[in-house]
Parts: C-alpha cells; sequence; structure tokens
C-alpha cells in the first residue's frame, strides 16, 4: 500500500499518514531490540508475523466486546489503525512471576502470582519507561481517575479472554503489555499490538517460551518460537 508521510519510527513499527485524517498505516519491521534498544537483531519475517497476530487477536477481542483501533490489513506488514491520542502509559498485566517482576521482588519465575498484578509505566525510552501508580499518574495529569479505572477493567477483561482462549491451544499467558488511547470521542480504547514481543507465552506442558524472551536470553530458535505461536492462533 502506498504510504503517506512518516510520523513516528519506533524499535518495531513505523507509522504513517493516510489519506484519511482519522486512519494511520502502521509498518511491522523485522527489527528486534531488548533491554530499551541495548540488544539490537532481526527476526525473519517478525514484521508479518506480528501484525498477522494482532490482527488475529484484535478480531478476537473485538468479538468479546472490547473496542480496539484495528480497522484492516492491506498486506501481510502493514495495518491500517484508527488515529488516537496515546496515553503515555504501558500497561502491564501480570499472572505468573517472570522477567522484571521475578527479578525485583525475588521471586522464582514461574511461580503463579496468587492474584492478577496490574503494573503501569511512563513510555518514555529517555528515562527507561520507569514504573509509576496510580498516584504519579493522577499528579501528573497523564490520565483522569474515570480513565485509569477503564483501562484497569478493559486489561482485566483483556486478560480473562485471552488466558482462556491461549490455554484451549496449549499456551499459558504469563504476562503481556497493553497501550490505551483516546478517540475522537475521548473513549478509551486498546491500541498498539499484541504479539510475542509483548507477551510472554510458554507452552503449558513443556514450560517452553514462544516469545521475545528467547531473543532476549540468547536461547535460539526465536523464528520457530514466532511460526509456532501463529501457527496455534491462525493454524498457518
Amino acid at each position: 500500500m502506498e504510504h503517506g508521510k512518516q510520523i513516528y519510527e519506533g524499535k518495531a513499527k513505523i507509522l504513517y499518514e493516510t489519506s484519511n485524517p482519522d486512519e494511520l498505516l502502521v509498518y511491522y519491521k523485522d527489527d528486534a531490540t531488548a533491554g530499551n534498544g541495548a540488544k539490537k537483531g532481526t527476526i525473519v519475517d517478525k514484521g508479518i508475523m506480528n501484525n498477522k497476530m494482532t490482527a488475529f487477536f484484535f478480531d478476537l477481542l473485538a468479538k468479546n466486546g472490547i473496542k480496539h483501533h484495528y480497522i484492516s490489513m492491506p498486506s501481510d506488514r502493514e495495518m491500517i489503525v484508527q488515529k488516537l491520542q496515546i496515553v503515555p502509559l504501558e500497561v502491564i498485566v501480570r499472572n505468573v512471576a517472570a522477567g522484571s517482576l521475578a527479578k525485583r521482588l525475588g521471586l522464582e519465575e514461574g511461580v503463579p502470582m496468587k492474584r492478577t498484578v496490574l503494573e503501569f509505566c511512563y513510555k518514555n525510552d529517555e528515562l527507561g519507561d520507569p514504573m509509576l501508580n496510580r498516584y504519579h499518574i493522577l499528579a501528573m495529569d497523564i490520565a483522569t481517575e474515570s480513565e485509569l479505572d477503564e483501562i484497569a477493567r478493559i486489561s482485566f477483561e483483556v486478560n480473562d479472554i485471552l488466558t482462556k482462549f491461549l490455554k484451549d491451544r496449549g499456551v499459558d499467558l504469563i504476562d503481556f503489555k497493553l497501550e490505551f488511547g483516546r478517540n475522537s470521542k475521548g473513549e478509551i480504547i486498546l491500541a498498539d499490538e499484541i504479539s510475542p514481543d509483548n507477551c510472554r507465552f510458554w507452552d503449558s506442558k513443556t514450560k517452553e517460551k514462544l516469545d521475545k524472551d528467547r531473543f532476549r536470553r540468547d536461547l535460539g530458535g526465536v523464528e520457530d518460537a514466532y511460526k509456532e505461536m501463529l501457527h496455534r492462533l491462525t493454524g498457518e
């Protein structure tokens, strides 16, 4: 698809304007980074696989009443999305101790949390995406009380939908990151992507990692893990 003006390039995606002022084109790259860009590499066809998986997950969530920014997929690597005012928060939903949570709190990786944990980080690369609590968010005017309540409600609902769905496909949803934006009516809706780049997927039986941790931790088999996740979702 023809691109309009490039308006943003992130670690994994490029955003372009389209002929419709209310829509953007997202181009998914094969670039992979870890540790806030400290480690760089390429995962062959990652952009194609993440684009397809994100479209699949957003369609699944829409069927379950979750509003999101995804509109259509003009090519394997590209997605048309609704233009939103992005809330500069990363919302992390954690079901099982893993990654930075396990390290930070001295928990053994793989131990289920007694209840689902919600964490907020400030989307700011220069600051290294520091963790925030509700009081920081309100004091910094990042979101309102009611917006935060809505973000939490949607996040827990997404967790329930995806956890049940993935369980049937032999995958445990360990944790994942969501982002949100405001539409033209000021409603909070789901944005960004849902893929092995920002979720931890473990095989339910073997506990094998089917996500970007294979790249972060030099475990090898990164492309195969992404392919396996796409296959489990779409049969492709």
